[in-house]
């Protein structure tokens, strides 16, 4: 067999026909959840200015120093999306979408790019769906964005799930909970993680992010950006706390959480999986009340989550879930000669506009290899047309899973395959 020319980009896949009905299912799930929640679908460009990003994310982050695919067209920058939250918060202030009245409630699904390692449950290229609340400071959005994600892996049948929460506070207490971090970590700067060393200047909060091994012991004892809480913060954080409390939404507080990105505020929070390995985020999000003023807007709260759909699908393999059942047409037309086969493309139609799902061969091939085709394809019903059945006006319709046939016209066979299928 000769090799292929072309391959795909190192860490982007393809989804092949087999495996987009899962994609198809998860994705009505979301739709179906979001219109439970009363969330609004937005559908911005994969392709953002370097800048926006750049700003909105944090010039100390991961993403923007190392892992964005960037590229100039005349002196215009650009890069690939690597998440949506912000280009949501410029569609939110380009187009002034705080005229709408109340908060804007909006959500997502789509590719997202970050030139990465490849690995398990994170490619370069991505899915992910998420949410965003928009005009609203009340810790009851924080709520209702988390029981938004959490309704979706229920739905899913994913139970076996952490949600971990924090408050990462605001900049006047996040600065001095910084400051508090570097004097703890300075003496032991020598014997942490290079990545950690390298993030001790630039970004201190995302050393307690580190899964490097070295690393854990010291930031077990780290001081904690709770202790640091203004007051108005801390109360905000405790009435979350109780919120989810009363809605049966079960969470362990974890001090060192604090998410990847700058721009988060106040409330953080993650679902995890232990059916995912060390990479065991499924999800996560955030209060952001800082970003659209950041990027050119007034100040707006806002609070949002994203996650992942390749790591959702891989705790669904490892949970047995099965999303969607096996798919089955129903009804495939067999033909033998030319004028059956003139036949069957006159009737298709009919067949697909009375909602049946329906196809035939078009490479001419035996009666035998259709059958095995109509097999292959899980046809429910097959209509075998021949010269003897053109000339009668009636057709042999087979059911193929009770292996029963019998000869009708096309009008009664119309009738009984809407019948069966409704």
């Amino acid at each position: 067999m000769a090799q292929p020319t072309f391959s795909t980009h190192v860490g982007m896949v393809d989804i092949l026909p087999d495996e987009v009905r899962k994609w198809h299912k998860l994705e009505q799930i979301i739709h179906q959840e979001a219109k439970k929640f009363h969330f609004e679908e937005i559908r911005t460009p994969i392709m953002e200015q370097t800048e926006l990003i750049a700003r909105g994310v944090g010039e100390g982050t991961d993403i923007v120093s190392k892992e964005m695919f960037a590229f100039e067209r005349g002196e215009d920058q650009y890069v690939l999306r690597p998440e949506c939250t912000a280009p949501v918060a410029r569609a939110f202030v380009e187009h002034h979408l705080e005229q709408r009245g109340g908060t804007q409630n909006l959500y997502y699904i789509g590719p997202m790019f970050r030139a990465e390692k490849p690995q398990k449950g994170r490619q370069r290229q991505f899915h992910q769906f998420g949410a965003e609340i928009i005009g609203a400071d009340d810790p009851a959005a924080d709520v209702d964005i988390i029981a938004f994600m959490m309704a979706i892996y229920d739905r899913v049948g994913i139970s076996n799930t952490t949600l971990k929460i924090n408050s990462v506070g605001e900049p006047e207490s996040r600065k001095e909970y910084i400051e508090a971090l570097k004097d703890y970590f300075r003496p032991h700067l020598d014997k942490l993680s290079s990545i950690s060393q390298k993030r001790f200047e630039n970004n201190p909060l995302r050393i307690l992010d580190s899964k490097e091994e070295e690393d854990q012991s010291f930031i077990e004892d780290a001081p904690v950006i709770t202790d640091f809480l203004t007051e108005e913060t801390a109360e905000h954080y405790q009435r979350v706390k109780e919120l989810l409390t009363e809605l049966d939404i079960s969470f362990e507080e974890d001090p060192h959480l604090v998410r990847g990105l700058d721009y988060y505020t106040r409330t953080a929070f993650e679902l995890i999986s232990p059916d995912l390995g060390s990479q065991d985020a499924l999800g996560g999000g955030g209060r952001y009340d800082l970003l659209i003023e950041e990027i050119g807007g007034q100040h707006t709260p806002a609070v949002g989550f994203a996650a992942g759909m390749e790591r959702l699908f891989i705790a669904c393999q490892e949970l047995d879930i099965n999303l969607v059942e096996e798919e089955m047409l129903d009804v495939y037309i067999v033909t033998l000669g030319e004028e059956a086969r003139k036949w069957g493309l006159e009737h298709l139609p009919k067949l697909r506009a009375a909602g049946l799902s329906a196809s035939m061969d078009y490479i001419g091939r035996s009666i035998k290899s259709q059958m095995k085709d109509a097999d292959r394809e899980n046809a429910r019903h097959v209509i075998i047309v021949g010269g003897n059945e053109l000339a009668e006006g009636k057709f042999t319709l087979r059911n193929m899973k009770a292996s029963e046939e019998d000869s009708y016209t096309f009008d009664k066979i119309l009738d009984k395959l809407t019948t069966d299928i409704n």
